[in-house]
């Protein structure tokens, strides 16, 4: 089976597949924009030098000999001009070209597609999730403000609905259902909008990748002890 790397049509996809890629210990990171007519040689690059589409047991082999593994994550849209993407790496070495920031890092925050990755503690257990920023939240704040000052409930209503309508990780439904709430505690009557759970989707169609990536003996490692 040739090599391949996932295509995210939409940014759900996309984000979901970035958490569960850093729960597996995916936690560095570097981004950028390509336009869409080389968004299929920049994977096939990666993949050349950082092996993108390896097969799992190929993943296996990396790591014993001390490379980091990699994934590409590419916000592809239909009709798109340009194409978001975004190369997660484990620990080890092979990417010394890249500069990579941390995914926990306290200061800088991986933000992506206009959200933010957030760590979160739930019943001892650490998870992943997306929030939207904080200029995001206070935006839609002011707008909510202003509209029920001039008591537009109809764009109250038009307004809530679309804040529905972002994806449905836990820390956005965290954020919006005090949102919700302050429409209601300021006099909003309307019909308030079903903040949805996310649901597990496809990371999208594959993009096949050309020629394999092996392993030259200049980047064989002594085996890691991770």
């Amino acid at each position: 089976m040739p090599a391949s790397t996932p295509i995210a049509r939409s940014k759900t996809a996309a984000l979901i597949r970035i958490t569960d890629l850093v729960a597996k210990g995916y936690d560095r990171y570097t981004h950028g924009k390509v336009a869409t007519g080389k968004a299929q040689r920049l994977a096939q690059k990666f993949h050349t030098k950082y092996g993108i589409g390896c097969t799992p047991a190929q993943r296996v082999t990396r790591k014993k000999h001390g490379l980091a593994n990699t994934a590409l994550i590419l916000y592809w849209p239909e009709g798109a001009e340009t194409v978001e993407w975004l190369l997660l790496a484990t620990a080890g070495d092979g990417l010394g070209d890249e500069t990579l920031e941390e995914v926990a890092h306290k200061r800088i925050r991986l933000l992506w597609l206009g959200y933010q990755l957030v760590r979160r503690t739930y019943r001892g257990r650490v998870a992943w999730t997306w929030k939207l920023p904080r200029q995001t939240m206070a935006d839609l704040y002011n707008e909510l403000n202003a509209l029920l000052n001039g008591r537009h409930h109809t764009a109250v209503g038009k307004l809530l609905e679309r804040a529905s309508h972002y994806p449905g990780f836990n820390g956005i439904r965290e954020q919006l259902k005090p949102f919700l709430g302050e429409a209601r505690r300021r006099g909003y009557m309307g019909p308030m909008p079903q903040l949805f759970y996310l649901r597990k989707i496809s990371h999208g169609e594959r993009l096949t990748l050309d020629g394999s990536n092996t392993l030259r003996a200049d980047d064989r490692r002594r085996p890691s002890t991770a």
